[in-house]
């Protein structure tokens, strides 16, 4: 991604400097467009784009027949960015590209720049990465929390955050400790919903694979025990796999772990596409057929459910959409703090082939 601004948001940023400076005060009129446009050569509709920037930002004022006043008197320390940080736990593949699309186009339409960092979801990567931005300055924070299913040594930075009055919205998940604003799928029923799936599908022994370091895996397995009961069915806790991040290599490499785990299952809910497609490599490895043998259904709908060799039944994520909601809800706190930033998504199934009817497998 270039580090390059447009020359239009260059303007921009150039006279809401001057502006916060106090270089050019309250009422006063703007150099004309013709006057910046040979001053920085560039032509009027660039000259325009960046008017209409600071005229969002109420910053501007332009009358007609007259021109261009400063509409805003500059606070001391009270600086304007026209830039939004967003720190996600992972960037280059799964879902995450398409959050991020997502949130870059709606920002981009605004006048915005992203600035964009990740966190491998570790802690302290979490601290480093929103310091470095918090020092650097910038409007608001869209962030993905790291390791939100657990208690988070990163609060004190949070409130202090919250104090300065900084608008922040968590995506996909959130620190259930915080009262601050969140744009995620409704992580509880995408569970209940993966395994009210199954029980239609005449499933009753249905087993699970969830990530406890993270609080959607903890609000998907109870979506997934809410539907157990509702039917009538018994929780098994043997039939129950928990893991963390820097667990996910070993669920692939303890195939009789898994086996142990899933014994007497004739399906199983996973927590996300990436531990599914790697359980049915696993699974088909030690000779067990999916779905003739169990049925697979996972959350998130990524590009990995389409490519699995057994295509999964999954979940949908809404991704770019959830990006751009995050985004104007960032943006619409910035002018009205008062406003309810929360959203969540209802979730979706999307029908692949690694669900199949108990009947059909009896029958076979």
């Amino acid at each position: 991604m270039s580090s390059e601004l447009p020359k239009y948001m260059e303007l921009a940023n150039w006279i809401r400097q001057k502006i916060e400076s106090k270089e050019l005060g309250y009422g006063e009129k703007l150099y004309s467009e013709n006057e910046m446009g040979r001053m920085f050569g560039i032509s009027r509709q660039t000259v325009r784009q960046a008017i209409r920037v600071l005229e969002q930002k109420k910053m501007l004022e332009s009358r007609q027949g007259s021109g261009t006043y400063v509409s805003y008197d500059a606070e001391p320390g009270k600086a304007s960015f026209l830039t939004i940080g967003v720190i996600t736990t992972y960037v280059g593949s799964y879902i995450f590209p398409n959050i991020i699309k997502g949130i870059e186009g709606v920002l981009t339409e605004k006048g915005y720049s992203m600035q964009l960092a990740f966190t491998h979801n570790k802690v302290e990567n979490e601290s480093r990465v929103i310091s470095s931005m918090l020092e650097k300055g910038v409007d608001g924070l869209i962030i993905e929390p790291t390791k939100s299913g657990l208690p988070n040594p990163n609060r004190e930075l949070y409130e202090s955050i919250a104090q300065r009055g900084i608008p922040l919205v968590f995506i996909n998940s959130y620190y259930p400790l915080l009262p601050l604003p969140h744009v995620s799928m409704n992580d509880f029923e995408a569970g209940m919903l993966a395994t009210e799936y199954l029980i239609r599908a005449g499933h009753k022994r249905i087993g699970g694979i969830f990530k406890f370091d993270d609080y959607q895996g903890h609000l998907r397995y109870s979506g997934y025990i809410n539907a157990m009961l509702k039917a009538g069915l018994g929780i098994c806790d043997e039939n129950v796999l928990w893991y963390a991040t820097e667990d996910f290599s070993y669920i692939s490499g303890d195939p009789n772990r898994i086996s142990k785990r899933l014994e007497g299952c004739s399906a199983v809910v996973c927590y996300n596409d990436m531990i599914a497609f790697d359980l049915v490599h696993v699974l088909k490895n030690n000779g067990v057929a999916i779905p003739e043998q169990i049925s697979v259904i996972s959350i998130d709908n990524s590009d990995r459910a389409d490519i699995c060799e057994v295509p999964l039944t999954s979940v949908d994520h809404p991704k770019e959409a959830l990006g751009k909601t995050a985004a104007h809800n960032i943006l619409t706190l910035i002018q009205n703090p008062d406003f309810d930033a929360t959203a969540e998504f209802d979730p979706t199934v999307v029908e692949r082939l690694s669900v199949k009817p108990l009947e059909s497998i009896f029958a076979d």
